[in-house]
């Protein structure tokens, strides 16, 4: 459960990175930007909603569960994955590194949640 939980704050922690980067890096006038703090506060507190519910599930060790986290993390993964391509468009290397590091963490949180959902079984 432990390592579920800061997989996924480390996650949650990856994404709010990456969107104070983008935030401080705007390219054009209606992206995120320091500029206007009121839609930069929207889109953290969206962000975060949208990150709260793999961290809840985090906490219950159902193999129901476990699979709904799983699914929650791969649509992550595939978000860092679209964040790797916008680095290479934009090019940036922290935000590829991000994306990578969202990546790998994704991947290994998805597999730990398996794992420790058969070694209960068993």
């Amino acid at each position: 459960m432990a390592k579920r939980f800061s997989m996924a704050l480390m996650i949650m922690v990856l994404a709010i990175i990456a969107l104070l980067l983008a935030a401080k890096n705007p390219t054009g006038p209606n992206t995120v930007s320091f500029d206007d703090p009121l839609n930069l506060w929207f889109s953290l507190g969206t962000l975060i909603v949208l990150l709260l519910p793999p961290l809840i599930l985090s906490f219950f060790n159902h193999p129901v569960l476990n699979i709904i986290f799983a699914i929650y993390q791969g649509f992550v993964v595939l978000t860092f994955l679209g964040l790797i391509l916008v680095g290479f468009l934009i090019p940036s290397i922290w935000i590829i590194l991000i994306g990578a590091l969202g990546i790998v963490i994704g991947i290994s949180s998805i597999v730990m949640s398996f794992l420790g959902g058969i070694r209960k079984a068993y």
